[in-house]
């Protein structure tokens, strides 16, 4: 029959990816029972909210499975209490201190170049469990293009293709993004950060909106501040890993884009544009800027670029005959997807529902990011 010890042995490869430690080292694991060939025992996680939870659950039932002689596997999930939790990440911090250089000289928390401006600040513990590939900024220069739909709808797209995806939404005095998928209520928190929203599908949200006391309140900051509360959510928020976290840009070329910019590591950016002069005018200032602060752009979407009647099968340039060539032109980037207007996208996004829709270029805004991080990277 199998053993307790066998058990905790099966279990100890099994890491938390969030804390990238043992479930063992971690004692999450407790209260193992055995009868015949059955297996029991309580998985405590830090917290329920844990967007991994499932996972976490998956690999310890898999890895105590695989055993010889288990049968059934059964599992109690629950929360660790919070002293607990509490003192669990006390040690975390303690033990992911900078070491001493000899027997006297304590660890130095910041760490200076010749040039005061380089110092590394050491990195949050939310930061550490937040590892991500890539974060992307969607941005436009100009209000009303479409820029938090295009947003979502890469987002969506990236995630059916089983990508792990996240959206920051950085407008934070227009906040949009929730509204798109749906997503109500107020934001979770653990001794070790801020846990974001999941959707249906799960790609992870972190918003204002979120933060909120009643839905409509507004939220009326300086640029300062607004440019402070992204960098704060920056460092406090638990993304977990991700392979794509797609940065909602407000509007404009101030505070919050230059912060954006500077103190996250942006691999690039997709312009989102519509068919007028004037939007293009406009957008053609925001590329000038994200050249300007040496952050590579990625494509151009053209939002709105037609409507396909349909009745007849007949395109109509709604705003006129497109301009996206100008601006992509002076950006030396390609167009990532001319998208068209579709009365369909409007329903589903006032139901929240956006997760639901279906259009052949949300694949080709996947193929053509790909292709241009790829051609970045070389």
């Amino acid at each position: 029959m199998t053993t307790v010890d066998e058990v905790r042995q099966a279990l100890t490869p099994v890491m938390d990816p969030e804390l990238r430690r043992s479930v063992i080292d971690l004692n999450m694991i407790r209260d193992i029972e055995i009868e015949d060939d059955n297996v029991r025992f309580v998985l405590a996680l830090t917290t329920l909210a844990c967007p991994l939870a499932d996972g976490i659950a998956e690999a310890v039932h898999n890895a105590v499975a695989k055993l010889p002689g288990v049968g059934h596997v059964g599992i109690d999930v629950q929360e660790m209490p919070k002293e607990e939790v509490a003192q669990l990440f006390a040690r975390l911090q303690a033990e992911s201190k900078p070491k001493p250089t000899n027997g006297n000289a304590p660890g130095m928390p910041i760490s200076f170049s010749l040039d005061p401006s380089q110092a590394q600040q050491p990195e949050s513990l939310a930061r550490q469990l937040s590892p991500i590939k890539n974060v992307i900024g969607i941005t436009s220069g100009k209000g009303g293009v479409g820029k938090s739909l295009t947003t979502a709808m890469l987002a969506v797209a990236l995630r059916r293709k089983g990508y792990r995806v996240g959206v920051f939404d950085a407008d934070i005095t227009g906040a949009s993004i929730p509204t798109l998928f749906g997503e109500t209520g107020h934001l979770n928190s653990s001794p070790e950060g801020i846990i974001p929203r999941q959707t249906k599908t799960g790609i992870r949200l972190i918003s204002t909106h979120f933060m909120l006391k009643n839905a409509d309140d507004p939220v009326v900051w300086r640029g300062s501040k607004i440019a402070q509360l992204i960098t704060d959510l920056w460092e406090g928020v638990i993304w977990g890993p991700l392979d794509y976290l797609l940065i909602d840009f407000p509007p404009g070329t101030s505070d919050a884009q230059l912060t954006v910019m500077m103190d996250l590591p942006i691999k690039g950016l997709v312009m989102v544009t519509t068919p007028q002069d004037l939007a293009n005018f406009i957008v053609r200032k925001a590329v000038k800027m994200s050249l300007d602060m040496h952050v590579p752009l990625l494509g151009v979407v053209e939002n709105m670029s037609y409507f396909v009647c349909p009745e007849t099968g007949t395109k109509h340039e709604i705003f006129g005959p497109s301009h996206v060539d100008e601006v992509t032109k002076l950006a030396e980037v390609p167009v990532v997807a001319q998208l068209p207007i579709d009365p369909n996208v409007a329903k589903l996004c006032d139901a929240g529902q956006v997760e639901d829709f279906e259009m052949p270029q949300l694949s080709q805004m996947v193929d053509a990011l790909e292709t241009a991080l790829a051609e970045k990277a070389v």
